[in-house]
This record gives C-alpha cells, structure tokens and sequence, in this order.
C-alpha cells in the first residue's frame, strides 16, 4: 500500500482559521501593551521629577517648582526640559490657588526646608482609572496611590 504525503483541505482551512484569529487579535493586545507601558514610564517620569525637584530645593537651599501645563500636556522641573505626556493619557491635578497660573499651569513648589506647598497630581487612562501621586505639604514626599474607577 503506497500513502500519500501532503495536508487535506480540512487542515489547510484550520490553519487558516487559526491565522485569520490571531492576525485579528494581534494588534489589539499590542495597543493595549503599548498604552501599559506609556502609563508606567509616565508614572515613573513624574514620581522622578518630583523627588528631583525636592532634592534640588534641599541641596541648593531654594524653592523649586514641578510644573504642570494642562493645555499642552507637559511637565517637569522648572528650569529644565519638560517631558510630555502621551496622547491617550490626560492629567488632572490639585494644587494651591496661587500655584495656577493662567488656569492651565499647574505648579508645585518645594521648599528648602523640606516641605512643599502640596497637592496632588492625577494620570488617568483612557478607561478613567489610573493613579494619584499625592505630595505631603509637610515633609514634600510623593506618595503614589491608585484611583478608584
């Protein structure tokens, strides 16, 4: 008895299946890895930030301020390159009155004693969750916290 070598019709049509499915899912799940990681090295960039800016006030006995520009998505230490946010990320933030100026930028300042004028800064995603890095007026540390949906 001779066999024959080679894929029936049924199998070639599961594979293809299979391919279609995962062709589909691919770039979803990468959107979303995507969106993951810019939200953490946002996280990051601030939480950064805002400890470089309470050690810059300490050791060079001045206030510093973090800032935020709400229309524009930026933010940063005053007096150097500001990061910008990614686009499908927003922030919202508290701050003092006298911190906002123009209404659309928001600042922070710390203070050589160790404490800060206080607040907090919100990132949210695009599903309206996301974390709230709160600044203590008294000892000007950053504490991050997630945010409730």
């Amino acid at each position: 008895m001779r066999y024959e070598r080679g894929f029936t019709l049924v199998e070639l049509l599961v594979v293809f299946a299979i391919s279609a499915l995962l062709i589909g899912l691919v770039p979803t799940a990468f959107e979303r890895l995507r969106e993951s990681v810019q939200y953490r090295d946002a996280l990051r960039s601030v939480m950064s930030d805002l400890r470089q800016a309470r050690s810059r006030a300490a050791s060079q006995g001045t206030e510093v301020r973090f800032e935020v520009d709400l229309a524009k998505g930026l933010y940063g230490v005053e007096g150097s390159t500001p990061h910008v946010l990614p686009s499908p990320l927003k922030f919202r933030v508290t701050v003092a009155s006298i911190e906002l100026a123009q209404g659309q930028v928001a600042s922070i300042r710390f203070l050589p004693e160790g404490g800060a004028t206080g607040g907090s800064v919100d990132i949210l995603r695009p599903a309206g969750n996301g974390a709230r890095i709160q600044i203590d007026w008294l000892s000007g540390s950053a504490r991050l916290l997630d945010l409730p949906r």
